[in-house]
Parts: C-alpha cells; structure tokens; sequence
C-alpha cells in the first residue's frame, strides 16, 4: 500500500471520530453517515479496494518433454495418467496443436509468442518473454525446471527461478547447471530422495506461497526434465509397469488406437498405419531383446507417471489455497517421442545416478500413434503435441475436443488476453505471430492461422489450411491433404507440382525474413526421396551386455 492510500485511511478513521460524528449531527439527529460527504465516501471505497487481493486469473503453465501425442491417458495411452486425464475431462483437448519439433525451439516459441527464428532461435535479442509483459503487468512471475536457453531466466523476467539450464540432466544426481533465483545451486545432498520430476514442484509450491502473500496473481512456468532420457524413475514407480508391455510394440500401437478412437481422437473407422519398416516385428526379437524393450519402456512409463503424480500434488495445493478455480492450466509437450538410441551404462539400474537408459524408434512410433516419424522431424510425429486447457467454470464444452489450428506461439497471445494487458510495441521486438485462444475457450470462434511455419535443421514443414508440404532431412518435398490424411500416407506431391511450387516458395519467403543470421536454412531441399529411417534411430547390440536388474 503507498502512503496516499495510508494517509488517506488515518484522514477517514479520524472523521468518523464521535467529536466528527457530533458536528455531523442535524437537528433532526440523522445519521452522520447519512450525510457523509459523498467524495469522502467514493475515497473510503478506494482505499478499501487498494487492499483487495488482484482477482486476476493465475496462469500456471507446464510443458513436458519428448512425450508423444499418444503418452497421456487421456490421448490414447495405457500409462496411468488420472491427474491430467481430470484436467482434461474437465477441459478442453486440442487435436491439432504444434510444437516445433525440438527442445529449445519449442521453448523460444512458447515463451515469446514467435517462431523461433524470429525471436532469436535461443536468446529472446528479438522478443520478449511472457514472463515479462506479465510481470509488467502486476503479476508474479516463476519457473521451475529446464531452461536450455542462453542466459537465465531470471534475465527474462522470472523473479523466481530454480531448475537446471541444460537440455538434460540426471534426474538422481543433477548436474552443474543448476541455479536458484540466478545463483548456483548444487544442494542435492540436502533433499531426501532427490528426484528433479517431484524437486520441481516442491519448490513450485515454494514460489507460489511466496506469490500469494504477496497478493498478487501468479503466471508459473513449469518446464518438465521428464520423460526425457536418460530414462530415470524411482524404483517403486516402475515396478507398477513391469510386465505391462511384454506383449510388443506392435499389440501397444493397436491398443493406443482403438482407445483413440473410443475417445473420439479420429473417426470411428480409420485404419491404423503399417508398422515402418525400420521397426522390427516384435517376434523376430529374441526372449533377452524382448525383456530389455519391454524394460525400457516400462522405465518411460514410470517417468510419465511420477509426473502425472506430481501434478496432481501440486493441483491439491492450488486447492488448498482456494486458487485452483482461479487458475488457468495449459499443459503441453516441446516434441514427439524420440527415436535415438543413445544408451550407456546400462549396468547401473535406472533408479540411480549415472545409468543412461534410452528407449528408440521401435517405442517412439507407439508413443506417437497413429502418426509418422519422431522428434526433430516436421512429420506430425515430429510436431503434434498434446494441448489440454483446464479453467474451471470458462471453457464452455468442458471435456470436448478441439480442433482448432494451433500453435506454442498462440500461449503468450492467450496469456497477454487473459491477464488484461497489451503485447509491447518496442524497437527490436517482433510483433507478436500467434494469436489468442481465449475466444476459443468460450465456445466462440478466433480468426485463426492461415498458415504455420515449421523448420529444425534440414527438416522443414508449411502448413496452409488442410496442406502440408513437408522435408525429411533436406529430401524431397511431400505433400500430404491432412484433412484427409493426417497419417501423412498419401503422398501427392508428384501430382501436385504446382501446389508444391507455390508453398516451396512460401516457406522459403517466411524462413528468409527470419533468419537473420544464417543461410543455412535457405539451402534447397534435393530430389532424393526420403528414406523414412536414421543410422541414430537403433543400435540392436545394445542389449549385448545387458541384465536385468534385480529389484
């Protein structure tokens, strides 16, 4: 409270002293309220608001990391998800909501309401953060987990940081990246059982109490290390999944999609792809090749699971406090399913430091059902991401699914709309690309994307209404009707040049604008067609040396 408002309360107390209320008093004996002057009333009215709580919305938004469109309970998987699958019955779940296939990009985009080659690929030099127009705005402002970004977050707006600025880490032992509130941090030692899934809600919870005694709203960040490998989960968390995926990728993806489908995620009589053809069939494995999959895979389960667990601690707590009704949830994933096979001493179990488990393509293509290819790509596998949005007594149709077009750059543009505040107008700082939700949520209609810009790399995407023109690693262009064939099966390029030029060209006028520091991502595509596969996608002697672990 300033000292306007102070002064102002001790000036009212002071008039309605009994010697003030005395000379108020008529002669008829009225009630000195009664004629207390009107402006000395509407001042009271002020002071007394200047101490109300701001009632604005709270923002809590999470993302996850390397988790597949299929790899919550409430998208098609057989994982044990309830927290979520709740946000989500009682919510809304977007079916064709984009990432930009990769960590740090998903990051940049989310944060700064822009393409990543626009907002500076990984440093914020032309944009700004939600963080920061929300601060301005009179919010709080914190984050825990990931950051894998340049600089810190405390450097873009977030009073409030604990978490690690690496792409990843050991979920047991962290690592030396660590940082609270812009300081290192390497008290690892100090917390029983550390495990950085469940350490980022505890401090999660930290920063939000500090926030609410403050009273002022909250917009939290939550960046998830998990699933992300190396595939770490506490022993009593995989034990719940051993066994459970014995029967093979093949019996998984058919599951996953039946369920899919049950819950309305695609028509009632699609087909489910073929299996690629660099994945083997699960019979031709052998009995120790089997039992390592069907491990691996459990250890992913678990890490999904332990998150789901940990959100739904910190869903008690918004209840606790009586925020959850005013708090808007957005939960989303930086990517697909990753495909590389990277694993190292697999000797160690997977719930210690130091052991380095990885799952591969084969899995990936289960946690991306029904669609194509994985992380780092622009196929739907690649960019497809499970959206759910939780806003208790906003979001008309709770529980039903979304269709709308949609986009991590359209999460600032909700927030700067939910929030009641402007994007800033400022040298420097490129005007905002995505474009508010909050229409949405009301049932209502938004003028939406006429187009979506995709690039990682050599792989690279253009989405334009039910089109989507598509490179595989810098091969030749695809053209897929998503309309019709969200699989991406169908390729028509070849009886579509024209289509195909026209788009080519577009993508290429978005990426040169953007790019200002490199060509690299103007070299042409070649006319090789993709081979659908990668050297880094499977490594079968993996499993030479490996045991199982005794639990």
């Amino acid at each position: 409270m300033n000292k306007f408002n102070i002064s102002l309360l001790f000036t009212l107390e002071g008039a309605l002293r009994p010697n003030h209320q005395e000379r108020l008093h008529n002669s008829r004996g009225i009630n000195p309220l009664l004629q207390f002057p009107t402006v000395l009333l509407c001042l009271f009215a002020f002071a007394a608001q200047s101490f109300a709580k701001d009632s604005r919305p709270n923002i809590l938004l999470m993302m996850v990391d390397d988790l597949g469109f299929a790899d919550f309970g409430s998208y098609g998987s057989e994982i044990q998800t309830p927290n979520i699958d709740r946000l989500a019955s009682n919510g809304l779940r977007f079916t064709q909501f984009y990432n930009t296939a990769k960590c740090h990009s998903s990051r940049l985009a989310l944060l700064s309401g822009q393409y990543s080659l626009y907002a500076g690929e990984s440093d914020f030099r032309n944009a700004v953060t939600i963080a920061q127009v929300l601060k301005k705005a009179g919010y709080s402002a914190s984050m825990t987990g990931k950051w894998h970004l340049k600089k810190q977050p405390t450097d873009y707006g977030f009073e409030q940081y604990w978490g690690h600025l690496s792409g990843a880490t050991d979920f047991f032992a962290g690592d030396n990246t660590f940082r609270m509130n812009g300081e290192v941090w390497n008290d690892f030692e100090k917390i029983k059982d550390f495990y950085v899934t469940d350490a980022n809600i505890d401090y999660s919870i930290e920063f939000l109490e500090n926030a609410l005694q403050e009273d002022k709203p909250f917009f939290h960040y939550i960046a998830f290390n998990a699933p992300h490998y190396p595939l770490h989960a506490p022993k009593e968390t995989i034990e719940k999944y051993l066994g459970r995926y014995d029967a093979g990728w093949e019996v998984l993806r058919e599951e996953r999609f039946v369920k899919q489908k049950l819950l309305g995620l695609f028509p009632a009589d699609a087909e489910l792809p073929p299996l690629p053809d660099h994945v083997p069939a699960w019979n031709s494995l052998t009995q120790k090749q089997q039992q390592f999959e069907s491990f691996r895979m459990a250890i992913f389960a678990a890490m999904v699971d332990r998150v789901d667990q940990q959100i739904g601690r910190l869903i008690n707590y918004l209840k606790e406090k009586g925020e959850f009704e005013n708090t808007l949830i957005m939960l989303c994933s930086d990517n697909g399913a990753c495909p590389f096979e990277r694993s190292y001493n697999l000797d160690i179990p997977p719930w210690e430091a130091g052991s380095y488990y990885l799952y591969d393509a084969s899995w990936a293509t289960v946690g991306n059902t029904p669609f194509k290819h994985y992380k780092q790509t622009q196929h739907e596998g690649g960019i497809a991401s499970p959206f759910i949005i939780h806003w208790p007594n906003k979001i008309k149709n709770a529980g039903s699914l979304n269709t709308e077009l949609s986009h991590l750059i359209d999460v600032m543009a909700t927030c700067i709309d939910v929030a009641g505040t402007d994007y800033p107008k400022e040298d420097g700082v490129w005007p905002l690309q995505g474009r508010s939700l909050m229409s949405v949520f009301q049932g209502g209609e938004r003028t939406g994307h006429d187009e979506l810009f995709f690039v990682f790399g050599s792989c690279r995407a253009l989405r334009q209404g039910d089109w989507k023109l598509v490179s595989f690693y810098q091969h030749q262009w695809e053209l897929y009707n998503i309309a019709e064939d969200r699989m991406e099966q169908n390729n028509l390029a070849s009886q579509m040049p024209k289509r195909v030029a026209r788009m080519q060209k577009r993508w290429r006028e978005i990426a040169h604008e953007g790019d200002m520091d490199s060509k690299k991502h103007m070299e042409p595509t070649n006319d090789v067609p993709s081979p659908d596969d990668r050297n880094s996608w499977h490594d079968p002697e993996k499993v030479a040396d490996w045991a199982m672990p005794q639990f």
